[in-house]
């Protein structure tokens, strides 16, 4: 029986980003071990996987001491394990886990590259992260970035050779659930409670956003724009997440504005995404840097019409003016100028939506992504087999 091994940092990432692959690879006879930090998410994810979890005490931030501790720690477990594959995400998780693994003599050892915090980093920082990425890399034998956009960046960049790299299908590194993003299998108890909380007008234009409020995701252009724009009025900015102040946080300026502004809604979260995007009239997905969002690919799932920035991973997904609109990064005029054109321009915006449906449906169901990422495990895995 193969064994494999998936590691995130944080527990979350299991529950959101990689929901059922651990389960999947379960069905089809594997034995699967998941790793991350602590965190109350854990029986949940156990109960929903039907795989155990091991702990391992990983920080968001660099904190060289207890990463070196992580590694001997990843290390004693890869040789008390001995998997087959081991299969990092996220950026530490994905430095650690595959020093570890190497260290290990793991033969078959996979990281996903879903963003990269170095592309919007500056200066000194800017530095250490980009030797981080190398280092992750160097110490994988197989680098799977999630999007066309993020696989050419590291090999402009020079991090990493060709031979390692492989995008899974069309990308994308879990799909979407057709069948929980569907607008036909909404519940009613739970859109009476978003509109509970949203408490739109009778003619409000409803602005959505989806991700943790934090500067790199955008946050403050898009309060900026929204009050300068000539529908603010008539419209509510949604805000679906919660605030994250001890990593890259929002200006006091923009958090007092979320805070005290009356057609602004900032909700913590929800496991109800699906319909507070039933209820929106557009999603602004702002963010100055990414992989490959999943957010676009739920909201292209509801049918939702989608404004964007013009960065890696967003134009994986979005075709400027075909499938949605796509502004400059960081560019607050052009995305007022965005949001005031969705306003007016509705029924372009719904074609757009629909052009974008058809697409997910054919390359991004959950399935397909699931299917295609057992059958590459299983390839390396023939491929390991052979050249021993």
């Amino acid at each position: 029986m193969p064994k494999l091994i998936r590691i995130t940092t944080v527990p979350i990432s299991l529950q959101l980003l990689l929901q059922g692959q651990m389960a999947y690879a379960k069905e089809k006879g594997w034995e699967v071990l998941m790793v991350s930090a602590d965190g109350k998410e854990i029986p949940k994810i156990e109960k929903a996987e039907g795989v155990p979890h091991h702990v391992i005490p990983f920080t968001r931030k660099i904190t060289p001491i207890k990463d070196i501790s992580c590694i001997w720690k990843l290390y004693k477990l890869f040789k008390k394990e001995q998997p087959d594959i081991v299969h990092t995400h996220t950026p530490k998780a994905g430095l650690l886990g595959m020093i570890a693994a190497n260290m290990a003599g793991v033969k078959i050892r996979i990281h996903t590259l879903a963003g990269m915090p170095a592309m919007a980093a500056k200066g000194a920082k800017k530095g250490v992260l980009e030797n981080a990425e190398k280092w992750t890399y160097a110490n994988a034998t197989h680098i799977w970035p999630n999007s066309e956009g993020l696989k050419n960046y590291v090999l402009e960049q020079g991090f990493c050779p060709l031979e390692k790299v492989q995008i899974i299908g069309k990308g994308s590194s879990n799909g979407v659930d057709l069948k929980k993003f569907n607008r036909n299998a909404l519940k009613e108890n739970h859109l009476v409670a978003a509109t509970m909380r949203i408490m739109p007008g009778e003619d409000d234009f409803i602005i959505l956003a989806v991700g943790r409020l934090v500067k790199d995701k955008g946050i403050e252009e898009l309060v900026q724009a929204f009050l300068a724009s000539k529908i603010v009025n008539r419209a509510k900015l949604v805000l679906l997440g919660a605030f994250e102040q001890d990593l890259n946080p929002l200006s006091t300026e923009t958090i007092q504005q979320i805070t005290d502004h009356p057609r602004i809604v900032q909700i913590d979260w929800t496991d109800h995404v699906a319909h507070y995007m039933a209820l929106a009239d557009v999603l602004v997905h702002a963010s100055h840097r990414e992989g490959f969002p999943n957010v676009l690919l739920e909201a292209g799932a509801m049918q939702l019409p989608i404004i964007c920035s013009d960065i890696i991973g967003n134009k994986d997904i979005i075709t400027q003016q075909k499938t949605g609109l796509i502004f400059p990064v960081q560019n607050v005029e052009i995305l007022k100028e965005a949001i005031e054109f969705a306003f007016v321009k509705r029924d372009k915006m719904a074609q757009m939506a629909a052009r974008l449906l058809e697409g997910i449906k054919e390359h991004y169901s959950r399935e397909k992504i699931q299917e295609e990422l057992f059958s590459n495990y299983n390839r390396l895995l023939s491929a390991a087999e052979k050249s021993e």
